[in-house]
């Protein structure tokens, strides 16, 4: 009988013991075992995909000229604005569909050219034909604080460009251009990425925003967009005050988009085959002067005055303002709010007072 006694208390010591030490094994496994891995793998997921429903743009933040999500680095990294060519010859542009915002106006000889600012700049392995600078499109590109690119420029403009606000990179001046062999100066001056780098990085220029920079556009909040409910149809807006190129936009309702062409056929880019398109459209009637006899142009960039904002196959009236020479251009609505685009590319024509007659929507 005291052997079976002693059997049984043995047995539950045993038991006792093992259990106890499972709890303990539970309580202090090391990190590197299956459990702790697999509780640790769970919970981490767990978290991640709480911080991600609570900030979806963790790391990111909203670019300033075109009003999409980026990563913070690039969304803190200035524009480069370069004047390209808009003449045949010059057609077609390389990538040029890749411009977040483009500023058309007329020159001299009643031809247009385009200031092309791009945000990421990594991915202009070609660009061009590039052409002489014009003041008014130095003033455009120093409103977003952009390093201005540029191969020349006219007389007129030789004053603003000696004066510490601009920072231009002149393809005449600095070894940041190349000349294909495909076609006849002046319109076979390019330059790229690393071409760019090394001048900016030449002359000193800062390539990131100052901290009090707010950005100039306004854009719709994120899960809004902007869809002008009372203005009127606009899916087809033809620029007939720029008699050369001619150029006209078509709204497509299906990716939103209004896609661009010129010389009676589709804008298109030679690096990519791509037609150009944009979400927005801003018209900006201006007053202007001739600077001489030769039709050199002297763009009133500051009195303010009317235009239209264009986006989503809707059109409606607005002005613009300027509170300076060095400042930024504000747009507004009848209600005197300042319109809110749609995030995306943008572009702004500007058309003088007159021959805004010539500028129609269909």
């Amino acid at each position: 009988m005291k052997k079976k006694k002693s059997i049984i208390i043995v047995v539950v010591c045993v038991l006792a013991a093992a259990g106890i030490a499972a709890g303990i094994y539970g309580m202090t496994r090391k990190k590197g075992s299956p459990e702790a891995v697999n509780d640790s793998t769970a919970q981490t997921v767990q978290e991640q995909t709480t911080q991600e429903v609570k900030n979806p743009h963790a790391g990111q933040a909203q670019s300033v000229i075109s009003g999409k999500w980026e990563s913070s680095e690039l969304a803190q990294q200035k524009a480069v604005a370069v004047m390209y060519s808009n003449i045949k010859q010059a057609m077609p542009q390389s990538n040029i569909s890749k411009a977040d915002i483009v500023f058309e106006s007329l020159v001299e000889g009643g031809i247009t050219r385009l200031c092309c600012f791009f945000e990421n700049q990594t991915e202009l392995e070609k660009i061009g034909p590039v052409r002489s600078c014009r003041t008014y499109y130095l003033l455009f590109a120093k409103e977003f604080e952009a390093n201005y690119v540029h191969f020349g420029y006219s007389e007129y403009a030789a004053d603003y460009l000696a004066q510490p606000p601009f920072h231009a990179l002149d393809g005449m001046a600095y070894c940041s251009f190349y000349r294909t062999a495909d076609r006849v100066a002046p319109h076979n001056a390019y330059t790229d990425f690393s071409h760019l780098q090394a001048g900016i990085q030449s002359q000193g220029y800062s390539q990131d925003y100052k901290e009090d920079y707010n950005g100039h556009f306004q854009f719709a909040p994120e899960g809004t967009e902007t869809t002008l409910d009372d203005g009127v149809s606009a899916n087809v807006v033809k620029l007939d005050n720029f008699a050369y190129n001619h150029p006209w936009f078509e709204y497509n309702a299906e990716t939103k988009e209004y896609s661009r062409f010129q010389f009676n056929a589709p804008h298109i880019d030679q690096n990519t085959g791509n037609q150009l398109t944009c979400e927005n459209i801003i018209l900006q009637y201006s007053n202007y002067v001739p600077y001489d006899p030769n039709g050199y142009l002297n763009v009133d960039t500051q009195s303010g005055g009317e235009g239209k904002y264009i986006t989503r196959g809707k059109a409606i009236d607005i002005h613009w303002t300027k509170d300076s020479q060095w400042g930024i251009t504000h747009y507004y609505d009848s209600n005197n709010q300042e319109i809110q685009l749609n995030p995306g590319k943008t572009w702004v024509e500007i058309v003088l007072n007159d021959s805004v007659g010539s500028v129609s929507l269909q």
